[in-house]
């Protein structure tokens, strides 16, 4: 039987001209664009397994205007069959949940289910730069009702099966996966090829086959913009914020060497940082709701929040009793009565659940499972359904880990809701809407608030929706974890889900787990961090100097920006920025980090940050109270005996 391969692909805006219109909308009017990075490394995956399977047939597919056309035609360049492209206005505004069913409905009109005879699988980008939920192929597959991994480094298919290496925070998996089945690649496999001269001949010959929605058979329920309590999106962006730096400006060294420039650091450091000029404060005006409107509570009877317990290594993750900050809070908004269950599922993990207790759960729900004792998409997206169904949650919270980017979209498929990826803010409050044919305005509350950064962190956007549970993820290290309290008391209760078979269809074959940082970057008091400027050694200065300062009795970690993963220099688990970790240590040395801003979303917010850098205009100065302008290679020596002699950056180091 003949393998298809099908590669989901999305043209964006080149990052630096990405612009957000009042409507929370991108507007792509003025911006150039190009195929999203991680889906170049999909269309290369497909093309590696035609490799592995010469009488395989290419096929690419998009959804969006008729410009994607360009993008479409390159992917036939570098060797795919056929293009199709889905698109039409009433597709516009649609959220992932929409875009999600959008593909899945195209590939069904093409051919493609869960029960065709045929096998295929679909590759795709780990994520978009113009998003970055990393929702879609997991909404995809779950639509579909196909196995899926994400993730994923490398992939081959072996005796009607995808092998693939999959990316999981402190190290990796191997996997086995069934066709058909979805799978979303990193930027770290194998680098996209140029298409050839042959190539583009070709493409420039071939025809994009372009549907719209009465083609594919597409209703209108479901996708566009939504609009509460009618149709369309089941989230919709409520509103957009400038995001405004409150770092005053760094106070740069000077010098003609690197022992001078060090030397004056050194100065500038002991005299303490700038500061901002503080101006009267305008006090903040709440907006009074008008009581004349009718209020909506959409929840239709859905209370209390729920969420997940990712364990690792025999213990819940740091990221997952964080989430139960937000979750006390958001509970103490709506009111006195409004529960806090937590949900744990693996093998002997009953243990834990009091220690989820203490940390802040009212009730913790325990899935006890020989064959659940590693994570699995499957069957952990089945039992959270079931749970959510059985209990009626009005919200639920997952950490945005490599699991939870992937379970929370396939669970809010299963539900029908919405998601929200990366959220730094989690509030109850409320929406105004105005009925398009009475023109009657109305306020739906309590609502949901999730505030993400979004477009390269230069925006804050409110994203609501209308469907119970209202799905979020938090980015972690955004929300400090609960004290604990050893006295608290609340409900241990069993679940017994229902599963079938096809539910294990994915097999883990290895699992390896190493220092991968994750826990010691949380609650290190130093984080020296290395990006594209310290190439030159594998990032070794950088290790060095995090070393030098642990010999003092300093907690001290490395990091590294998202291009030294990308790259394969450092693992995803020390990964720092928007589609990493958000870490606050006392102090942060950002060391041939450019300053994008997506890496800087995940460090702002240090108490205090050092960055050194070659270009003296390198964004990353304005976002830093101290800065040394120096090659790597020069100034990190320099700086490692200045540790060496007993300089640690302020922090009194620990008591043997």
């Amino acid at each position: 039987m003949a393998l298809t391969i099908i590669s989901l692909m999305k043209q964006v805006p080149l990052p630096s001209e990405m612009r957000m219109g009042d409507d929370g909308l991108m507007d792509r009017t003025k911006a150039k664009s190009i195929i999203n990075i991680d889906c170049s490394f999909g269309l290369e995956a497909g093309l590696q397994l035609k490799a592995q399977n010469p009488d395989a047939k290419l096929i690419v597919c998009s959804m969006g205007p008729p410009s994607f056309d360009a993008s479409l035609k390159k992917a036939l360049s570098m060797g795919y069959d056929e293009a199709y492209l889905l698109s039409d206005r009433r597709l516009g505004g649609s959220d992932t949940y929409a875009t999600g069913l959008a593909i899945s409905t195209m590939l069904a009109h093409l051919g493609f289910t869960k029960d065709s005879k045929e096998p295929f699988v679909i590759v795709a980008g780990r994520q978009t730069s113009d998003g970055d939920t990393a929702h879609v192929p997991s909404q995809v597959a779950e639509f579909m009702g196909i196995p899926q991994a994400t993730f994923i480094e490398t992939l081959e298919s072996k005796d009607g099966n995808i092998v693939a290496k999959r990316i999981i925070e402190g190290g990796y998996q191997m996997m086995k996966l069934p066709m058909p089945c979805a799978l979303s690649l990193t930027p770290t496999g194998i680098p996209p090829r140029r298409p050839s001269l042959s190539g583009a001949i070709k493409a420039n010959n071939s025809k994009v086959t372009v549907f719209n929605i009465d083609d594919v058979g597409l209703g209108t329920e479901l996708i566009g913009l939504g609009t509460p309590g009618e149709s369309g999106s089941p989230t919709i962006v409520s509103k957009v914020a400038t995001i405004k730096s409150e770092r005053a400006p760094a106070k740069m060294a000077t010098g003609h060497n690197e022992k001078e420039l060090v030397s004056s650091f050194l100065n500038n450091f002991d005299s303490g940082k700038n500061t901002l000029e503080v101006g009267e404060v305008k006090e903040k005006k709440v907006k009074k709701r008008d009581e004349s409107l009718e209020v909506i509570d959409f929840r239709k009877g859905a209370r209390g929040i729920i969420t997940w317990a990712e364990v690792v290594k025999g213990e819940v993750s740091r990221p997952s009793l964080e989430l139960l900050t937000p979750a006390r809070t958001l509970a103490n908004s709506l009111n006195e009565d409004t529960k806090v269950t937590t949900l744990i599922i693996g093998k002997n993990v009953d243990k834990l659940a009091k220690e989820l207790i203490f940390y802040g759960a009212d009730e913790v729900i325990v899935v006890d499972d020989d064959r659940l004792e590693e994570y699995r998409i499957l069957p952990f997206s089945e039992i959270f359904a079931q749970v959510i169904k059985k209990n009626d949650y009005e919200i639920a919270l997952f950490a945005a880990t490599t699991a939870g980017r992937e379970l929370a979209p396939r669970i809010g498929v299963k539900t029908d809701s919405g998601v929200t990826a990366d959220c730094t803010e989690l509030l109850i409050g409320e929406h105004s809407h105005r009925n398009k044919e009475t023109k009657e305005r109305v306020i739906y509350a309590p609502i949901l608030e999730s505030r993400r950064p979004t477009y390269g962190e230069s925006k804050l956007a409110t994203i609501i929706g209308f469907v119970c549970p209202q799905i979020s993820t938090a980015r972690a290290g955004t929300f400090e974890v609960p004290q604990k309290d050893t006295k608290r008391k609340g409900k241990i209760s069993e679940f017994k889900p229902t599963l079938k078979k096809d539910e294990f269809v994915t097999e883990i074959i290895e699992t390896v787990i190493g220092d991968g940082g994750m826990q010691g970057l949380f609650e290190a008091d130093v984080i020296v961090a290395g990006g594209r400027g310290t190439t030159s050694d594998g990032m070794q200065m950088v290790k060095d100097l995090a070393g030098a300062l642990k010999d003092k009795g300093i907690n001290a970690e490395w990091a590294a920006s998202r291009v030294m993963v990308d790259e394969g220099v450092s693992e995803y688990a020390r990964q720092v920025g928007q589609t990493g970790k958000t870490l606050r240590p006392k102090v942060y040395i950002s060391v041939g980090i450019s300053g994008a801003i997506q890496h800087i979303a995940g460090m702002k917010e240090s108490e205090t940050i050092i960055s050194i850098d070659s270009n003296s205009k390198a964004t990353i100065f304005q976002n830093a109270d101290f800065g040394i302008v120096g090659t790597y290679e020069d100034v990190l020596p320099e700086l490692i005996e200045k540790v060496k002699d007993g300089f640690t950056f302020g922090i009194e180091p620990k008591k043997t």
